[in-house]
């Protein structure tokens, strides 16, 4: 998995956000940086990755140049991604270790990556706070609104192809998804992981939303009636595009960073 960190100060115990991306995500899409240095500056120690099945690989990390990778990954594959970054961040081992807080860990993603982060942190107890973007509200992508006789192909034929409207690539999606899904799926049960949270959650979403409705968010929100729920005039993106190549964010984008990183400096007081 490639991997990023985002800091500056050189002492202190930092606390960290770990961002995850979505699906046909990519950890540095819509020039990514701009918003981790953001969070960097505020204080906070960010960590950015590439799932280890999303596509991407070290040598091309904004390409899907690993087609195969991305056709076999599904959720519990990337919920041990993110576990192996926990991991990392809580080795004493770590080269940054006297920088970071690991007491202080928060989760944040979008999109698919906001389901993902909502799983690991009803599992993991050292996830001490939680943020989503555009967040799904289950793990049914993409078979969610699949009609019976597309889903029967899928099923005989091992695997359908998805076209990524940027490269134009037609990269693989292994019957293996569904499969892993109805094998885990307790285990992958949004709803369930989201009203049993007891942390400090924040959900943001755009209000015009076409790949993930707005509905969904007010799901989650009401399945977890403590979190507090922030929403603007946006696309699924917050008004991002790759290759984004200005210095600044687009409005809507950086004012989900601004609200991001006021919940956490409001629910982490003693973040220092």
């Amino acid at each position: 998995m490639g991997t990023d960190v985002f800091y500056e100060e050189e002492k202190g115990a930092l606390p960290v956000v770990i961002y995850i991306h979505g699906f046909n995500g990519l950890k540095d899409w819509g020039n990514f940086d701009l918003i981790a240095k953001q969070f960097a500056a505020a204080g906070f120690f960010f960590v950015k990755m590439n799932m280890s099945h999303n596509g991407a690989t070290l040598d091309s990390p904004l390409e899907f140049a690993d087609p195969e990778a991305f056709g076999q990954n599904n959720y519990t594959t990337e919920l041990f991604d993110v576990e192996q970054i926990l991991n990392w961040v809580c080795n004493p081992e770590n080269p940054f270790q006297e920088l970071i807080n690991p007491d202080k860990i928060m989760l944040l993603g979008h999109s698919r990556g906001g389901g993902i982060a909502i799983l690991k942190a009803s599992e993991d107890k050292r996830v001490k706070g939680l943020i989503t973007w555009a967040s799904i509200a289950e793990c049914k992508t993409p078979w969610g609104s699949m009609a019976k006789v597309k889903m029967d192909a899928w099923k005989a034929e091992g695997v359908m192809y998805y076209t990524n409207q940027r490269t134009k690539q037609r990269l693989p999606m292994y019957y293996q998804l569904f499969e892993d899904y109805k094998a885990n799926e307790e285990r992958l049960n949004i709803r369930k992981a989201i009203s049993t949270l007891t942390i400090p959650v924040l959900i943001c979403h755009g209000t015009n939303d076409p790949a993930v409705p707005y509905s969904k968010a007010l799901d989650l929100h009401r399945w977890q009636p403590h979190s507090t729920l922030v929403s603007v005039d946006a696309d699924h993106v917050f008004g991002r595009s790759h290759p984004w190549t200005s210095d600044l964010l687009p409005q809507p984008m950086q004012t989900i960073v601004d609200e991001s990183m006021l919940f956490l400096k409001q629910n982490f007081a003693d973040l220092r």
